[in-house]
């Protein structure tokens, strides 16, 4: 089978990271498989992609190039020139981008939301393009129950009958049997990890004025950074933050990272603190880990965190303190979150979220 994995970027994220394992397995399975990307901006993903012999096409490169008016056309010429079985679409852009393509081409569309909300929705004018859009699909993938049911409460009939639910997947092994990053393991004191792109999803100031109300002895590691220019007041306020707190010894920004793995690994808690999710890959990932994973207690997360002692409310951060100094200082109580927390990793292979999607592609 010819696929095609269309997202907007490489850019380190839960939905690229996705992309990049799913690929590689299609590839290994012995499908021919292309990542095309609107912004060809290099990441350790092409690296990843590349070594398993997976081609990628950039339509262009930097954030700005995907506001170009003509990347629809070079879409067209593209799936014109290589003919795919199915297109696999993810992110806003490439969805109408792929949706605008069909008007010009006969293809089978398929699409993964990721998540139980976007901006889009606010937007009243929007909904009948919306409509549109998904009416070009075969197939909507959504990674979870409250993905799908708000989709169709907010589109009605224009899905129906076209949403399945397919839950995310990671290497689990990756992070089971990852190698402690040396320079965060060999610190004194707790060592907190929260890995996420500084969106307006997230919440790591939350975490941060958490950090503020624990023991000098607890640091935080923030793991990520800036996917658009949009994005960077956020990024912004949580230095702010920071100084305002006088915490500058004490929380470290890391910036976007590729071993994302081994620096879970030399925590001594991960944290997931957010608004809402889809189906977050951070959220397998820090289970998966080997730690204690705490999270905020919302949609998207609390379904897939089972263990009521590692969830706390939404944007509280006296709440996550208590959690946090739990988990670190009763070690019976750490392993219990930890054993849990693995337990239900144990559900969401690579593998298995592959063998759906070749499923609905068929």
């Amino acid at each position: 089978m010819r696929i095609l994995e269309f997202i907007t970027s490489l850019r380190l994220g839960g939905a690229e990271r996705l992309v990049t394992d799913l690929a590689v397995g299609f590839k290994e399975e012995g499908h021919d498989v292309v990542v095309a990307l609107l912004d060809g901006t290099r990441t350790s993903f092409h690296d990843e992609l590349e070594a398993k012999g997976v081609r990628i096409i950039s339509l262009a490169e930097g954030a700005g190039s995907m506001r170009n008016p003509f990347l629809g056309f070079r879409l067209v010429r593209l799936l014109g020139k290589e003919r795919f079985d199915v297109i696999h679409t993810h992110n806003s852009a490439c969805q109408f981008l792929a949706a605008f393509a069909s008007l010009f081409l006969r293809l089978r569309l398929v699409t993964t939301e990721h998540n139980t909300s976007n901006r889009r929705r606010a937007w009243g004018w929007f909904k009948p393009l919306d409509r549109w859009m998904y009416s070009r699909y075969s197939r909507i993938i959504c990674v979870g129950d409250e993905v799908r049911r708000n989709l169709e409460e907010y589109l009605g009939d224009a899905v129906a009958g076209k949403t399945v639910i397919i839950r995310n997947g990671v290497d689990l092994d990756r992070f089971r049997n990852a190698v402690p990053d040396p320079g965060i393991s060999s610190l004194p004191g707790h060592k907190i990890v929260m890995v996420a792109a500084f969106r307006s999803q997230k919440d790591q100031a939350t975490l941060i004025r958490a950090i503020a109300l624990l023991p000098s002895d607890y640091q935080l590691f923030l793991v990520g950074g800036v996917e658009w220019p949009e994005d960077q007041p956020n990024l912004d306020s949580c230095k702010a933050l920071v100084r305002e707190l006088g915490l500058e010894s004490r929380v470290h920004f890391l910036g976007k990272r590729g071993d994302v793995s081994s620096i879970l690994a030399a925590s001594d808690v991960v944290v997931l603190s957010t608004h809402y999710e889809g189906m977050s890959l951070s959220v397998i990932e820090g289970m998966a880990s080997g730690r204690p994973f705490v999270a905020s207690d919302v949609a998207g997360v609390r379904d897939m965190v089972g263990v009521v002692e590692a969830l706390f409310p939404e944007s509280d951060a006296g709440a996550l303190a208590g959690v946090l100094r739990k988990v670190c200082e009763d070690k019976a109580l750490g392993d219990n979150v930890t054993a849990q927390c693995m337990s239900l990793a144990s559900k969401y292979s690579i593998e298995a979220s592959a063998r759906r999607y070749l499923f609905e592609y068929a």
